[in-house]
């Protein structure tokens, strides 16, 4: 499975909605002074990609080849490109552009641009249409793209981009330290993260989930009890004692009353599971507890940067399911059918 063109990739690509993985030759975008190119070795397989390419966020902009997880060998940097040299392992998340010269991309927060460019399923301001990265190729603006620290294998590294910074990102920005108690709702894709970046950030860690088959992964993820979300005898137990809960399942049925119930006055309730139903909310719950109810969007190359180094200092290793890239149509029924735990890896 190999590239062939100069400008050109092979990647799995949708057509429609409903319609299969196509393994295909694409256009990489044009190439400008400020991109880098990358020889993919791993991607991993995201949520997001599964509704991308289904249309559950929006139309999608058929074809679409998906992966936001990307991790490789720099093949290539333009004439304004310092800090990646040829041969460098690096990677890249959700995003990969930005304006950089607006007043949120100023204060270090490009991740919050009103002209971000996605990794794939969008357009870059030369016209060109954005590709991920279950594909031989990438190719972008070398803001977005970082260095693999020393200590961390591509794979190890490749579903921090998203998954990783997607829960940890609000767990930095909301102060998680010794000491808080923090609610990981879904012991998923986006809960495994969660719930090693808050142990690791000294916090005491509960789950929260609808069934008890994940109570030994979450125990070894590194959570010291475990509440099922029916359990109203456990949710009277520790009502007002959460200082923060992350949400990483879809929250569209969540009971709120019961939920903020749970947490301390002006605690945080923080939402990264991003359901593609509207929520519908009691706001006397929220109010009468001055909950902070945040959604947080992946985070800004600063914060991808810090985590990467938190990573590799307190030892956080996703737990991964291998699959080769040519593999990737299995891998994402693997996906569908809820066989992850907890991420899974496609591999060149």
């Amino acid at each position: 499975m190999t590239g062939t063109g100069e400008d050109t990739f092979h990647g799995w690509a949708v057509f429609g909605k409903g319609e299969p993985m196509t393994w295909t030759e694409l256009p990489l975008k044009k190439f400008e002074e400020y991109d880098v190119e990358l020889k993919v070795s791993h991607c991993g397989v995201c949520g997001s990609d599964v509704h991308v390419m289904d249309s559950g966020w929006g139309p999608t902009k058929y074809p679409c080849c998906v992966g936001h997880e990307i991790v490789g060998t720099v093949t290539r940097v333009g004439a304004n490109v310092s800090k990646f040299q040829v041969g460098d392992r690096a990677g890249v998340g959700a995003q990969s552009g930005a304006c950089l010269e607006c007043s949120t991309c100023k204060s270090g927060n490009e991740n919050l641009c009103s002209k971000t460019v996605g990794t794939y399923n969008a357009i870059w301001p030369c016209g060109d249409k954005s590709f991920g990265g279950y594909a031989t190729k990438w190719r972008g603006h070398s803001h977005f793209v970082f260095k693999i620290p020393e200590s961390m294998t591509n794979e190890r590294c490749a579903t921090m981009l998203c998954a990783g910074v997607t829960t940890y990102s609000p767990l930095k920005r909301y102060n998680v330290k010794p000491g808080d108690k923090v609610g990981v709702k879904g012991v998923g894709g986006l809960g495994s993260f969660a719930i090693m970046w808050a142990k690791a950030m000294g916090a005491h860690v509960v789950a929260l989930s609808t069934s008890d088959r994940k109570r030994e992964d979450a125990e070894k993820l590194g959570c010291s009890d475990y509440i099922l979300l029916n359990d109203e005898e456990a949710f009277e137990k520790n009502a007002h004692t959460f200082t923060h809960i992350i949400d990483c399942a879809y929250a569209q049925n969540n009971d709120w009353k019961s939920l903020f119930k749970l947490l301390q006055p002006n605690a945080n309730y923080i939402l990264v599971g991003l359901p593609e139903t509207p929520l519908n909310i009691n706001a006397m719950a929220l109010a009468s507890k001055q909950v902070n109810l945040v959604g947080s969007m992946i985070g800004s190359p600063a914060m991808i940067e810090d985590m990467l180094d938190f990573a590799a200092q307190h030892d956080i290793h996703p737990w991964l399911n291998k699959y080769k890239m040519s593999d990737a149509p299995a891998a994402i029924q693997a996906f569908r059918d809820g066989k992850a735990r907890y991420r899974i890896i496609l591999e060149a």
